[in-house]
C-alpha cells in the first residue's frame, strides 16, 4: 500500500477520534475535535498531491480518497447538528431546520455525484473533480473548523465573530455545493445518455 492510500486510511481512522473528542465533555473539547478534523482534512490535499506528483494513483486510492473525504465531512456536519452551542444562534426554533436543510443539501449533493460517478465508471469513464468542487471543499472544511472552535463560546452569542464567520463560510459553501453539483452534471451530462 502506497503513502497516499495510507493517508486516506489515516483520515478514515481519525473520524471516530474526532467524534469521541466532539462528544466527550472536557475543557476545550470543541477545539480538540477541530484540530483532529483539520489534520484529517489536510490529508485529503496531501495524499492527492503526492499521488499525482509521484504517479502513485491506484484504483484503491480512487476508491478510498473520495470515500474518506465524504465520510469525514458528513460525520462532522451530522454531529454538529446535535450541538446547540454550534447552532448559531441557539435561541429560537428557526435555526435548527435551516441547519437541517443546509446539511441535507450538502449530503444530497455528495450522494448524487457519487452515483453519477458510479454510472460513469460502469461505462469506463473516469470523471475528475472540477475546480469549483475543490473550492467548495475548502469552504466546507474551513467552515466546519471555525464553527467547531466557535462552539467553545469565547464571545457573547450576539456578536461572536467565530460563529458569524463560520456561518458566512457555510453559506458560501452551500451555494458552491449547489453550483458545483449542477456544473459537474451539466459538464458531464453525456454520461447519462443511453448507449447505442
Amino acid at each position: 500500500m502506497n503513502l497516499p492510500n495510507k493517508l486516506s486510511l489515516a483520515r478514515i481512522c481519525l473520524i471516530p477520534v474526532f467524534v469521541v473528542l466532539f462528544y466527550v465533555n472536557f475543557p476545550y473539547h470543541h477545539i480538540a475535535a477541530a484540530a483532529v478534523f483539520v489534520i484529517a482534512a489536510s490529508t485529503d490535499f496531501i495524499d492527492g498531491h503526492i499521488a499525482r506528483k509521484y504517479n502513485l494513483v491506484t484504483n484503491l486510492g480512487k476508491f478510498l480518497d473520495p470515500i474518506a473525504d465524504k465520510v469525514l465531512v458528513s460525520t462532522a456536519f451530522i454531529v454538529m447538528l446535535t450541538d446547540s452551542a454550534i447552532l448559531y444562534p441557539s435561541e429560537g426554533a428557526f435555526w435548527l431546520p435551516v441547519w437541517g436543510v443546509i446539511v441535507s443539501v450538502i449530503l444530497a449533493r455528495e450522494l448524487i455525484i457519487s452515483g453519477f460517478r458510479t454510472v460513469a465508471a460502469s461505462r469506463n469513464l473516469v470523471l475528475a473533480a472540477d475546480k469549483i468542487g475543490k473550492i467548495k471543499t475548502v469552504f466546507q472544511d474551513t467552515a466546519i473548523a471555525v464553527l467547531l472552535v466557535g462552539g467553545e463560546r469565547f464571545f457573547d452569542l450576539s456578536s461572536d465573530p467565530l460563529l458569524l464567520t463560520g456561518v458566512g463560510l457555510l453559506a458560501v459553501a452551500t451555494i458552491l455545493t449547489i453550483v458545483s453539483g449542477v456544473h459537474y452534471i451539466v459538464k458531464n451530462f453525456a454520461v447519462l445518455k443511453e448507449e447505442k
